[in-house]
């Protein structure tokens, strides 16, 4: 966790930075963008249980809940990061197939942002649809404690909708006062991971929303725990996946106990009931405890809309891969018995329990481990996965989509994406084109398992 001496430390490796060394190549020529919007990364409280105010929050922006932001495809969005906290952070724009040193990553792909500075994040998002932003630093604790909103990227194109509902779906570790508890354990963290003991849906808990009867309205769900894993299902109500991962599903189908890790999305389009007060719920099953995530009210007279009226969403600009000149990439996700990992300024856990190729990552020490791949720019690659562990892993990768195929445990539906949630002893290919040049992290997005090693990077060069 973070200490006085590895602030210390950090702020040493900082200056030498400054004086031209390491970073210096890495982060030169970056035009301070001209930020139409500041995101304020502060400490606060929020009124999450019944029981009084949670203290030692960490949220965006002026309200309790991290603010949802919105631009369009092809253009250009900036922002400004002003980190009110007293501790640094970044911003990563997950599932956004952006410039590598808009990505947010430490020492990978820039600068730590300390207490009281800021950074300037400037790209025109290529892809339309429900992705989310957090920091990737301290990354346990931050995102625990509150950092983790939506960004919708909107097609003028789309479809017209009569209401869109966002869902920020995510846990807190609270006890019985409304106080925040440990935020993981030594042996949970070598397991599934360490759950939360309150499950909320945009910081509430199962909030109800109200929508036109017989209406059509969009779901955006995004899954940003740091552990939990859900399996989804409406009640009451016709929904149908439009959208998995920001990017369409290349056949709408039924949300029917559909399985999503932490980092994934879902756009779904949801047929009101008819009669006026009737209710829909979506539910999480998984577990031995389902739950009620939040409840959609239906108000007025129907509207009579049908899902048939939805034309398909717009494919992003991906290219297709070419399988018949990929080369393959061997990941094997697997266990670890190295030594606990050095301190960095960004955190650590204290313990390696995971790796990726038998090499748990180096975190933030200034000296990451090489890339476990090189790939040229333009050029086919196929991921082939393998996890022989016990656990499941929602993999996620930086800056480039990919297309799942030939899974050894389950049927894959066709469609592009940027996290995977692979299965104990499953086998998967992972299809891509290497179009976005830089060095890219690719990780277990159960935080604890990418603080305790499962985590690297590819570069495309």
């Amino acid at each position: 966790m973070l200490t006085r001496r590895t602030l210390l430390k950090g702020a040493l490796v900082a200056g030498a930075y400054a004086g031209g060394i390491g970073l210096a190549g890495r982060f030169g020529g970056l035009a301070s963008a001209q930020a139409a919007t500041t995101l304020v990364a502060r400490p606060g409280e929020a009124m999450i249980t019944d029981t009084g105010p949670t203290r030692g929050i960490m949220t965006y922006g002026d309200a309790e809940v991290p603010p949802i932001l919105r631009t369009r495809r092809g253009e250009a969005f900036a922002l400004r990061l002003d980190n009110k906290l007293d501790e640094p952070t970044t911003v990563h724009w997950h599932g956004l197939r952006i410039d590598n040193r808009m990505d947010g990553v430490p020492f990978l792909t820039q600068p730590y942002v300390y207490g009281g500075d800021g950074f300037d994040y400037a790209f025109t998002p290529p892809d339309a649809g429900t992705f989310w932003y957090h920091p990737h630093c301290n990354t346990l604790e931050q995102m625990g404690r509150g950092l983790a909103g939506v960004i919708v990227v909107e097609d003028p194109a789309d479809p017209v909708f009569d209401a869109e509902i966002v869902l920020n779906l995510r846990d807190w570790r609270l006890g019985g006062d409304g106080q925040f508890i440990a935020q993981f354990k030594p042996r949970d963290a070598a397991r599934a991971g360490t759950f939360g003991t309150v499950r909320t849906a945009n910081w509430r808990q199962s909030p109800q929303y109200d929508a036109p009867a017989g209406g059509l309205v969009r779901l955006r769900l995004a899954a940003t725990d740091v552990t939990r894993i859900l399996t989804l299902q409406i009640e009451g109500a016709d929904a149908e996946v439009i959208a998995l991962d920001g990017n369409p599903a290349a056949t709408r189908f039924a949300l029917d106990h559909l399985m999503i890790g932490p980092g994934q999305r879902l756009d779904i389009a949801l047929r009101m009931p008819d009669a006026e007060g009737a209710v829909a719920m979506l539910k999480d099953l998984r577990g031995t405890k389902p739950a009620t995530l939040a409840t959609f009210r239906a108000v007025g007279t129907s509207l009579k809309r049908s899902t048939g009226d939805l034309p398909a969403l717009a494919a992003n600009p991906l290219p297709e891969p070419d399988l018949s000149a990929a080369t393959e990439i061997p990941f094997i996700l697997s266990a670890s018995a190295e030594e606990r990992p050095k301190d960095g300024i960004c955190g650590s856990l204290g313990y390696n329990f995971w790796a990726i190729n038998r090499v748990p990552w180096a975190d933030d020490s200034g000296d990451p481990t090489a890339p476990l791949a090189e790939m040229k720019a333009g050029r086919t690659y196929i991921f082939n996965v393998e996890n022989p562990t016990p656990q499941v892993h929602p993999l996620h990768l930086h800056g480039l989509a990919f297309r799942p195929m030939n899974s050894s445990k389950q049927a894959i539906r066709p469609h592009f994406s940027d996290t995977y949630l692979i299965l104990p002893d499953e086998k998967v290919q992972l299809a891509l084109v290497a179009d976005n040049p830089g060095d890219w992290v690719f990780h277990c997005h159960i935080i604890e398992h990418q603080k305790t090693g499962m985590t690297s990077y590819v570069r495309v060069t």
